[in-house]
């Protein structure tokens, strides 16, 4: 079959696809049965096996794909932010939706009914699982590696494991494909060391923000080359930090921006990682820092990361909790506030990972100690309410654990219990988030 005749085959096929995600997407809005960011593109992929590589060649600037195990959906929101304030068309998986069907019902979003994708640049956060399936077919301009933790060992694996795949494939990409990994990540930071392609990387320079030990959920502090420890000057969370081999040299890689120059989005210092990286990539796509800098100021969180809202005239924060370096950099936040009542979910659904030992690795000493109300709820509930009961020192504890079964009322009794000038901490992992933003307003995310 000639090459005119496949081309055209597949342009009927991409037309016929994409009509038929659009239909799906219009039923299950109107039936408010979610946000239709999965199942559209699900459907489309069977009509049309290449409709992620079709799409994605047609985005004008090209794509930027992030992956990482925390931060993705932050960093992608402000870097769409950015580029948005500079007049350019977005097309990107808000809902946070990553995996395959996700990205490919993301492009189909922008996408007409002839099968054109009119925009200048398609930003996907992409689950760091899968990327090495959607990196041929993507052929992504720009790669923002966050950072590699244990993460749901469930369906993963151990992170090395993931950084030999990622390494692989990024590898067979085109010389002019510019890679941005966290230079004090040693695993990302070895990765970055290793490609042929243009490096750039983001990092912390800025001890002030060392912690005082390496926390218990701390995952690679061994040379990524040679296995032997690593010396830390010191650790800004998990492995994350100032560190260097003294058996074969191998060294944090130096960062492209001075971080202290920069301010960061939202509370946590895990924030100031994701503005680096955002911020890095734009000024490698020729924003001017004033845009990016005036974009930082502005910037509004997304769902459940680090989000405010007003319930019932008090204010409620959420902070997704999905692992545990992410639930200790949480606990961070709720440790450094003067807020006393938190409420947190824990379940063990597909998203979450089924594997829920992870609790154990979490640091809830530090939320046990400082007293107040903690409400836990969710599937795991009582898995969660004996984590907190060990983390106790003492019989004589000022901990006051409530245990609702029920999320509604668990959500009810949290609230009750914060002050008119306080704010609600709510710790959820990923379906229990959605669970808890549903509760609170009325609308599902997915």
């Amino acid at each position: 079959m000639d090459v005119g005749k496949i081309q055209f085959i597949d342009r009927l096929r991409l037309g016929f696809a994409v009509s038929v995600a659009k239909s799906v997407t219009f039923i299950v809005q109107f039936l408010r049965l979610g946000a239709a960011s999965v199942l559209p593109g699900a459907i489309a992929r069977r009509i049309q096996p290449r409709l992620l590589e079709l799409l994605s060649q047609q985005v004008k600037n090209g794509v930027i794909l992030i992956a990482g195990t925390n931060g993705k959906t932050t960093t992608a929101l402000l870097l769409c932010t950015i580029l948005e304030r500079k007049g350019y068309r977005i097309a990107h998986n808000s809902t946070g939706a990553n995996l395959e069907n996700g990205l490919m019902s993301a492009l189909l979003e922008s996408t007409n009914l002839l099968g054109t994708l009119d925009v200048d640049y398609a930003i996907l956060e992409v689950d760091e699982n899968i990327v090495p399936r959607v990196l041929t077919p993507l052929q992504p301009r720009i790669i923002l590696c966050l950072n590699l933790f244990r993460d749901q060992l469930d369906r993963y694996g151990e992170v090395d494991t993931i950084s030999k795949r990622w390494t692989k494939v990024i590898s067979t990409l085109p010389a002019e494909t510019v890679v941005i990994p966290n230079a004090d990540d040693p695993t990302l930071s070895n990765l970055g060391q290793q490609l042929p392609q243009r490096v750039l990387f983001f990092g912390l320079n800025e001890p002030e923000h060392y912690l005082e030990a390496i926390p218990h959920a701390v995952d690679s502090i061994y040379c990524p080359r040679c296995g032997h420890s690593l010396d830390y000057k010191g650790v800004y969370l998990s492995h994350l930090g100032d560190f260097t081999c003294p058996k074969c040299g191998f060294a944090k890689s130096k960062a492209t921006l001075e971080s202290s120059e920069w301010s960061q989005i939202l509370v946590g210092l895990y924030n100031k990682y994701n503005t680096l990286a955002a911020a890095t990539a734009a000024i490698e796509l020729g924003v001017d820092q004033a845009t990016i800098r005036d974009s930082i100021n502005n910037f509004q969180a997304a769902f459940g990361r680090a989000e405010d809202l007003v319930i019932n005239g008090k204010r409620v924060r959420i902070l997704l909790s999905k692992n545990p370096v992410g639930t200790n950099e949480t606990i961070r936040v709720v440790t450094e506030s003067t807020d006393k009542t938190t409420l947190l979910v824990l379940n063990d659904r597909t998203p979450d990972g089924t594997d829920v030992s992870w609790i154990w690795d979490v640091d809830t000493e530090k939320l046990v100690e400082r007293g107040g109300t903690l409400v836990v709820s969710g599937d795991r509930v009582y898995d969660l309410a004996l984590r907190l009961r060990y983390s106790e020192k003492s019989l004589q504890s000022k901990l006051n654990l409530i245990v609702e079964e029920d999320l509604r009322q668990a959500i009810a009794t949290a609230l009750e219990h914060t002050p008119e000038n306080e704010t609600l901490h709510i710790l959820p992992t990923y379906s229990a988030m959605l669970e808890v933003r549903e509760i609170l307003t009325g609308r599902k995310i997915l």
